[in-house]
């Protein structure tokens, strides 16, 4: 219990700086950017999927909380958000460089979750931005969250950041209590290797908001329980914490449910598709 403890703190203190340097952006832009300026923000963001995909792929999962933050007030479109949730690598990088793995692997995982996450996320936004472009001003995110911004963007911040990371501990904890009793083995048995439908599975399990789901799903597939297109599948629903996150910030519950939604069919289908084509050659 104590290295489950020691564990879900070292998780929630890693996402400590992404976390606070969102929120005093975010309090930046409203304290400092006039209107002509947001309204900058947003015509840059028609490019956003393929600039959130790429960064998206840098290996931590700090950087899908900082996305999710920016869509809550609506800086980003909901296509960039989920481009960024798609190609997000959490911890599977660093497992694939230390359990060398084949380099031609690593950067075959790696253009995948970037080239279908920006693709998706430019179908997204060709599709959904009109609907999302209501005004969403950050001082509506700011008096739901009771944040004093009158008191000046470092105290707002310090009181965003404890706010949210004292929920990522809490459901962290509960996460990793459920991840060290059921074990590897038992997850792994879930899948249904060699099935074309044994993406679903591990999409929904990369779905976990927890950054151990990647780590878990990279393991299962070096191991040889799962397959390589299970493994995309789950890799590309995987988030981090960022959906524990996405509840907690945004309001609007449908919203949530929809990117929820359309991340795992995304994952599932593109496993599917990519099972489907190694079968075939």
């Amino acid at each position: 219990m104590k290295e489950i403890i020691i564990e879900t703190l070292i998780d929630a203190l890693k996402l400590l700086p992404f976390l606070f340097v969102t929120f005093l952006i975010m309090e930046y832009i409203e304290h400092k950017f006039s209107k002509k300026s947001k309204k900058k923000i947003s015509k840059a963001g028609k490019f956003g999927p393929l600039i959130g995909s790429l960064l998206g792929a840098v290996p931590q999962c700090g950087f899908s909380v900082m996305a999710t933050n920016l869509y809550a007030t609506r800086i980003i479109t909901i296509g960039t958000l989920i481009s960024i949730y798609l190609s997000t690598s959490d911890e599977m990088l660093p497992i694939l460089i230390s359990e060398r793995a084949d380099f031609g692997i690593i950067i075959k995982i790696l253009l995948l979750k970037i080239v279908i996450g920006m693709i998706c996320g430019f179908i997204i936004d060709l599709i959904l931005r009109k609907k999302e472009q209501k005004e969403y001003e950050i001082q509506n995110f700011c008096l739901e969250n009771h944040c004093d911004c009158e008191h000046g963007i470092v105290k707002s911040s310090i009181k965003h950041t404890i706010n949210i990371l004292l929920f990522i501990i809490g459901i962290t904890f509960v996460l990793n209590i459920g991840i060290e009793y059921l074990g590897e083995d038992k997850i792994g048995s879930l899948f249904l290797k060699n099935n074309i439908f044994s993406p679903f599975i591990s999409s929904l399990i990369g779905l976990i908001p927890n950054c151990g789901a990647s780590v878990i799903l990279t393991e299962l597939y070096l191991k040889g329980v799962i397959s390589f297109a299970s493994c995309i599948a789950g890799l590309l629903t995987g988030s981090g914490v960022a959906f524990i996150v996405l509840f907690k910030v945004n309001k609007k519950l449908k919203d949530n449910l929809k990117i929820l939604l359309l991340v795992y069919l995304i994952g599932a289908v593109s496993g599917v598709v990519i099972n489907i084509i190694s079968m075939i050659f």
